[in-house]
């Protein structure tokens, strides 16, 4: 029989180890209040570890006429490269012009020029993406990142890769960002400050007892049954939101999710330089390709209806194929199935305010609390990852009108662990490491600047040689960098660490994977047996 606990009172009990669920963790903490947050898988294992890996204004969001949502993400763009300088850095866009530039017809842009100029025919303008762009420069107020210029194609190297008929591209700013080390990095901070992080525990059920929450969970993997109780509940369950309200917590609410699947696909490098490519196709969509772990480009994204949370999403054959052939209508190099190496999928969990289509679904996000009946419950619906702190203080604001906060908003300009160093301080970083750590090569110094920015150093120690790390797994990946990412950074399978710690995966074969696995689950059962 599985064993069974009782634990104390929380003031927030959070479902849902995304961006989300974790950057409410860490401001709530850090603003007083006991907080437990319950996984039912590893920490971003699901949406927040498959986006297109960007933090951005949301160009496109302009044609919906979504300004504030833009500005926020633009101001955040700037407040979040200083608090993780590590795992974000600036990325220069390069958007090609033709002719055949088309809106998505159901945009309210599209409709008003169908009106006031019909003989555009659903076309974009070229003075309308200025316009646009002009826009993206100055709602957010830059004080980091350059402006828009715009790129004679038949002289610039950004023009090589491309076919001969692009002529003129507009270049202008966003971010990059490691979305699952994002989240990992608040869950860290969180638990820092006070807050229970308890990985591979799903919520079974959620009643209300009064002014009180009794929650039960059940670890994942031994079976193992705990109740907790908490003054508030926050459902940032991600995909699996609505689940929770019904079936979970069992509200009657109206409030729905609409889940769209986005899928992307890894293929060798596509071109040299580090710019992105921001492509606009002729049905209105665009999609990215974006320089990727150095020797591979990334493709995406999709809009697909996708119906059950429960349902692994996976890049489709139809999907991979509309990918090839959007990127193929741009480069000169055309790409085919054995150019891909890797696809993912995440499915985004938008509020349901009744668009059309998935790609017109509002990116935007909805906080609703529920109090009928006793306790608290506050629903995340929907967000971006750009906007994601932006989302935690204004739940803490809805919080704070049922549970005594005792500070205000505090994390702009807190920087997330190891990145207490300047925006522009990588480089100046990496020869510190090389020069007091020699057998470090250029690559591995960088991928451990990237990955822990200053505590990078707390990983090597006082290693004078890479046998001083322990066991090569490959790759560069040690058995001293193993032994922190699962005492510090939540870590108990391969997958956990190859494909949301980094990116590993990319590198390591089926057996050096078999390796680790089978150290990790040796590693694992000689601490918990020393519990």
């Amino acid at each position: 029989m599985a064993n069974r606990s009782d634990t104390g009172i929380s003031d927030l009990f959070i479902v849902g180890g995304g961006i989300n669920g974790c950057g409410i963790a860490r401001d709530a903490a850090g603003r007083g209040l006991s907080v437990t947050l319950v996984e039912m898988n590893d920490l971003a294992s699901a949406t927040s570890s498959a986006s297109t890996k960007l933090f951005h204004g949301g160009l496109r969001y302009l044609e919906y006429f979504e300004f504030r949502l833009v500005r926020e993400a633009l101001v955040e763009r700037e407040t979040l490269l200083r608090a993780m300088p590590h795992i974000s850095w600036p990325m220069r866009f390069v958007l090609p012009y033709h002719a055949d530039m088309r809106f998505d017809a159901e945009t309210p842009t599209s409709k008003l020029l169908s009106v006031a100029m019909p003989w555009t025919k659903g076309r974009r303008p070229a003075w309308l993406i200025r316009l646009g762009l002009f826009l993206y420069d100055t709602l957010g107020g830059r004080k980091i990142l350059p402006g828009t210029t715009t790129l004679d194609l038949r002289d610039a190297p950004e023009g090589a890769p491309l076919q001969e008929r692009f002529a003129k591209a507009y270049e202008y700013s966003d971010c990059w960002v490691e979305d699952s080390r994002l989240v990992v990095l608040n869950a860290r901070d969180a638990a820092a400050r006070g807050a229970q992080i308890l990985t591979r525990r799903q919520m079974v059920g959620a009643r209300r007892e009064g002014d009180i929450w009794r929650i039960e969970t059940r670890d994942t993997e031994t079976g193992d049954t705990a109740s907790h109780r908490a003054r508030m509940l926050v459902n940032a369950a991600g995909p699996w939101v609505g689940d929770v309200i019904q079936s979970k917590v069992r509200l009657n609410s109206g409030d729905g999710v609409r889940l769209v699947r986005g899928s992307h696909i890894v293929t060798r490098k596509l071109y040299d330089h580090d710019k992105c490519y921001f492509l606009q196709g002729t049905d209105g969509r665009i999609i990215f390709t974006i320089p990727y772990e150095r020797d591979f480009t990334l493709i995406g994204t999709t809009d697909a209806e996708h119906d059950d949370p429960s349902k692994k999403p996976e890049c489709t054959p139809a999907e991979r194929r509309y990918l090839l052939d959007f990127a193929n209508h741009y480069f000169e190099r055309q790409l085919g199935e054995a150019d891909i190496v890797w696809t993912y999928s995440g499915v985004r969990p938008l509020y349901d305010d009744g668009a059309s289509s998935a790609t017109a679904a509002t990116r935007d996000y909805t906080l609703k609390v529920e109090t009928d009946g006793g306790a608290p419950v506050l629903n995340v619906f929907g967000g971006k990852i750009t906007t994601y702190r932006r989302l935690a203080e204004s739940a803490l604001r809805r919080i704070g009108d049922h549970l005594p906060v005792s500070r205000g908003p505090w994390t702009a300009g807190v920087p997330l662990p190891g990145g207490d160093f300047p925006v522009d301080g990588v480089a100046d970083l990496m020869a510190g490491l090389r020069r007091d750590y020699p057998f470090l090569s250029h690559d591995w110094a960088l991928r451990l600047v990237r990955a822990y920015g200053t505590e990078a150093r707390a990983i090597l120690g006082d290693a004078a040689n890479a046998g001083d790390l322990g066991r090569d797994f490959g790759a560069t990946l040690t058995e001293a960098e193993l032994r922190w990412l699962m005492s510090r950074e939540f870590a108990r399978r391969a997958e956990d660490v190859i494909w949301r710690r980094n990116k590993l995966g990319l590198r390591l074969d089926p057996a050096q994977v078999a390796t680790l696995e089978d150290w990790m689950a040796e590693t694992g059962s000689r601490a918990d047996a020393a519990e």
